[in-house]
């Protein structure tokens, strides 16, 4: 089997109120019980604000490191979830139900190179 990160994009900014986001929660409790039942999930998780990264580089012989996301923009990765699958066609499958759950954030789906 092959493994695949589905990655979470979400908006910067605090989250949805807790009636909106309580249900959201609910439903992929239940969808990654769903994915685990089914041999699929390997892991998940959530990330902190994109404001809490830092970034460490080496640039002319330097190690930088910076406060903050590396790129700049609207929106950064908040999650992820590894799952295993025996081709593309099921991973995405796992995919579309995800964004089914976390509507309307996208989700993207990408094979692990080399796998486990």
């Amino acid at each position: 089997m092959k493994q695949y990160m589905l990655t979470i994009y979400q908006p910067d900014g605090d989250p949805p109120p807790p009636e909106v986001l309580d249900p959201i929660m609910r439903d992929l409790a239940v969808l990654n019980e769903e994915m685990r039942a089914s041999g699929a999930w390997v892991f998940s998780a959530g990330l902190l604000p994109a404001q809490a990264a830092t970034v460490v580089q080496k640039k002319d012989g330097e190690l930088l490191t910076t406060d903050g996301p590396f790129t700049e923009g609207k929106e950064h990765v908040g999650g992820f979830t590894i799952i295993q699958a025996d081709g593309e066609d099921a991973a995405l499958e796992w995919g579309r139900r995800l964004a089914a759950v976390l509507s309307p954030l996208w989700i993207e789906v990408r094979e692990v190179q080399g796998g486990p």
